[in-house]
């Protein structure tokens, strides 16, 4: 592997849970010397679930390649550690609660006052200025705060994205206003403080919803696999039991899908069924057409046909469908008492994946850093 874009870049996180660990795990990632400071008891997300060795696999997935160093800013002595390592650090990434890093004197201007070419970085749950400022957050009720969770699940009831969509979208947002500061740093030799939350990332993604909303007094409705404005989209099981996703975009895609897979061309151009409005209008004919069609045929048959017609589709897949798939890319990464294989991180840069760094245990690297940050004697 060449060396890492951010290689020599230290990076200090006063971090836990989701959020920031993502983003400071894909600095690590990129070569940063990641020091994660963790309480005595350690990152709680350490203990999430028992799946990946002696830790949880949220914290073997978001943790690789850090340094844990344990110390408690409480005490005077562990924050006076804390700033001689802040003092030459280039970011510092905390999603402590609100308010508790400047009580502690880590707020990002006194920071940078003392420190001005350091990036700091603030990530929250729902941001400052307002009545939420200082409620906790977690995912699911951010997912519900921002109306994500109205759009998701069945039409009989709202539900949750099955995954912490809320901390990925803000670890992802720091990660990348990290890189944009150290490029503006590049150019005018400052610092920039970052200020990110669950909230804002999430709401970004709701812009159409809302837009949709605001301009037409609509409401989009939840519809499962389905979606609100097209049709036939969603998954039909074939004869042998087979759940496959399709998606029509357009009248030549339908066409197209009517000739080769349904075997009734003439069905294109039939009332309820031209024009995706109609369709979406006729929404429970069309889905019962089409089911019809998958449930005569096994899937070899149903996916030979999709082929022919140039249809968008795909398995709907489980978990161990996911771990077979072609396209997944895996990597080994070493946590405590066990080797495991992680999905790769998205990106391939000049047709490489970064190599993974190992999983710390709590305090492995306490006893080195606070021999390379120990006070300078007097006269040294």
């Amino acid at each position: 592997m060449s060396e890492g874009a951010l290689e020599g870049l230290l990076v200090v996180a006063l971090e836990q849970a989701v959020a920031a660990p993502y983003c400071t795990s894909r600095l690590a990632d990129a070569g940063a010397r990641v020091i994660k400071i963790e309480r005595p008891e350690g990152d709680f997300a350490r203990a999430y679930d028992a799946a990946a060795g002696d830790v949880s696999s949220y914290f073997a997935w978001l943790n690789r390649g850090k340094q844990s160093l344990v110390a408690d800013i409480k005490t005077p002595d562990d924050l006076a550690l804390l700033r001689r390592m802040l003092a030459g650090a280039d970011v510092f990434v905390q999603n402590l609660a609100p308010g508790a890093a400047a009580r502690a004197g880590l707020g990002a201007e006194a920071l940078r006052e003392a420190n001005p070419r350091l990036i700091t970085v603030d990530i929250s749950g729902y941001g400052d200025g307002h009545a939420y400022a200082t409620m906790k957050a977690y995912d699911l009720l951010v997912q519900a705060e921002t109306g994500l969770a109205g759009l998701t699940g069945r039409p009989e009831g709202p539900g949750r994205v099955g995954v912490s969509v809320c901390d990925i979208a803000c670890g992802m947002n720091a990660h990348a206003a990290v890189l944009e500061a150290l490029i503006r740093r590049g150019q005018i030799g400052q610092g920039s403080h970052i200020a990110v939350s669950l909230f804002d990332s999430v709401a970004d993604w709701m812009n159409v919803p809302l837009l949709y909303w605001e301009g037409t007094g609509v409401t989009p409705q939840r519809a499962g696999m389905a979606h609100p404005s097209l049709a036939p989209y969603g998954a039909f099981t074939t004869a042998d039991g087979v759940a496959v996703v399709i998606s029509i975009q357009n009248e030549r895609e339908w066409a197209r899908f009517c000739d080769a897979v349904l075997d009734e061309p003439e069905l294109a151009q039939a009332p309820g069924f031209a024009g995706s409005a109609a369709r979406v209008a006729n929404r429970a004919a069309v889905d019962a057409t089409v089911a019809r069609a998958f449930a005569c045929q096994n899937f070899d048959a149903i996916a030979a046909a999709l082929e022919r017609a140039g249809t968008a589709w795909g398995r709907l897949n489980d978990l161990p469908g996911l771990a077979r798939h072609p396209a997944l890319r895996r990597l080994p990464v070493t946590v405590p008492g066990r080797d495991l294989s992680i999905v790769a991180p998205a990106p391939i840069v000049d047709g490489q994946s970064p190599g993974l760094g190992p999983v710390p245990a709590l305090g492995e690297h306490s006893a080195e850093i606070r021999a390379e940050f120990a006070p300078v004697a007097d006269g040294a």
